[in-house]
């Protein structure tokens, strides 16, 4: 038991840090530019909340690079990992050039439809263009982190991230403020710094896959190159369930949001800040999801199915730990850390209220990344689509909208539904993870 935790933890460890460093990235920008008001605390988080749509709809691929790449890596056929890896990379590259393209047509247009007030979108829009263009190089980046975390190498991702994440905080506070002799830009210059650090994580990544890595997985050979159309419609179809399951998702988080930007901009920006430093919570989730999709996928591929069902057990218990520990930590500073955020006072007190409330309950969306992590290392993309649909737009949107509206319960309300929500999803994730055939669980191919 105890092996197998460590093996857990060698992997899981870089994640977390790695996922910390953006989640961290992301609190200290918005610390930043909050001292610039409410308002600018609510464009950034409706910003983010966007943000997670564009990325969900197309992250797909990357989620299908990372357990197709950690089953090949475990059955010894890096070869065709390789060669799935390329066809991740150009499917990227083409829906990053789309995702830039709507960010510079309609970036105004999608914050009118979030519903905030017209100074909210008449403030936002560029920044709201700037972020756009930042994705477009972060969804190419999330294909080649799942590659290095197909192959186990975790902590090769997290270097990577430390290093980008660092000069996006510099660069955020010295151009929305104007420090050093730059000039201040204000909201424009955090984008701006977004913007730069997604590209040099491009360049970053690029030379690690295609230089450091080409002696041991010949990742510039011609064989990678060539293109197989079934690999490109195996690709396609699991890239298109897990993002359309991550677009569900997000896209009812964006209602969610459209619902409370309906109360006013102050509980807009309660909101963001709850939810940014519940993302703390995420963290962990995440890590351990990723943990399980590598170690659930190398056994799949080793041929060893039951032993990845284990693995993905022990990460769940690991996992949970985290989350206990972190969520006690969040009820007992709730306040003081709300109050890093904004000097609003009915602002940090909302959003230390609805943190103290979720402290513990976060623990359900730990069951659904631990799990579903675990789903996707054995290609389950079908079912978590469908009960994503189901749970996203049953239950989770309906809810919110009778707590905000009909009962009129304000932002608990909306904080209530999101919880109901996220326990039923993680239920019935872990329900399926364990009444799953796991003897009857292969190696994922392209169908002839």
């Amino acid at each position: 038991m105890l092996r197998n935790w460590k093996e857990i933890l060698v992997l899981a460890i870089p994640s977390l840090v790695s996922f910390a460093s953006m989640t961290m990235t992301g609190t200290i920008n918005l610390i930043v530019v909050g001292q610039l008001g409410a308002l600018i605390i609510a464009i950034v988080g409706v910003s983010n909340i966007i943000m997670y749509n564009a990325f969900a709809l197309f992250s797909g691929i990357g989620h299908t690079l990372n357990y197709l790449v950690a089953q090949n890596n475990g059955a010894g056929d890096m070869r065709k990992g390789i060669q799935r890896t390329y066809i991740a990379l150009y499917m990227c590259i083409a829906f990053g050039l789309v995702i830039a393209l709507v960010g510079w047509i309609g970036a105004g247009d999608i914050l009118r439809w979030t519903g905030g007030s017209k100074e909210l979108v008449s403030t936002g829009s560029f920044y709201l263009e700037l972020r756009f263009y930042g994705m477009a190089f972060g969804i190419i980046n999330f294909a080649f982190h799942g590659f290095l975390r197909g192959i186990g190498a975790t902590k090769m991702s997290m270097v990577v991230s430390l290093i980008t994440n660092v000069p996006i905080i510099l660069l955020t506070y010295t151009l929305t403020f104007g420090e050093w002799g730059f000039p201040e830009l204000g909201l424009t210059g955090a984008g701006i710094a977004v913007i730069f650090g997604e590209g040099l994580q491009t360049l970053i990544c690029a030379f690690i896959f295609f230089v450091l890595l080409h002696k041991k997985y010949q990742t510039r050979s011609r064989v990678a190159f060539s293109l197989s159309w079934l690999e490109t419609k195996l690709i396609s179809t699991e890239s298109g369930k897990l993002g359309i399951q991550e677009f569900s998702l997000s896209l009812s988080m964006y209602i969610f949001t459209a619902f409370v930007a309906r109360l006013s901009d102050k509980a807009l920006a309660a909101n963001e800040v709850a939810l940014s430093i519940m993302s703390f919570g995420f963290m962990p989730a995440f890590a351990f999801g990723s943990t399980a999709t590598i170690l659930v996928g190398q056994f799949v591929g080793k041929g060893t199915p039951l032993l990845g069902r284990s693995a993905g057990t022990n990460t769940a218990i690991l996992g949970s730990m985290f989350l206990i520990v972190l969520g006690t930590i969040e009820l007992i500073f709730a306040n003081q850390i709300t109050h890093l955020y904004t000097n609003d006072k009915e602002v940090y007190e909302l959003a230390a209220y609805l943190i103290k409330v979720s402290a513990y309950l976060q623990l359900f969306d730990g069951l659904l990344n631990f799990f579903a992590g675990g789903l996707r290392g054995i290609g389950d993309t079908t079912f978590l689509l469908r009960v994503s649909f189901i749970v996203s737009w049953f239950v989770f949107v309906p809810l919110a909208y009778v707590f905000i509206f009909v009962f009129h319960w304000g932002s608990m309300g909306a904080w209530l539904a999101l919880y109901t929500f996220l326990t039923i999803f993680g239920i019935s994730v872990m329900i399926r993870f364990y009444r799953t055939d796991w003897t009857a669980v292969r190696l994922k191919e392209a169908a002839h």
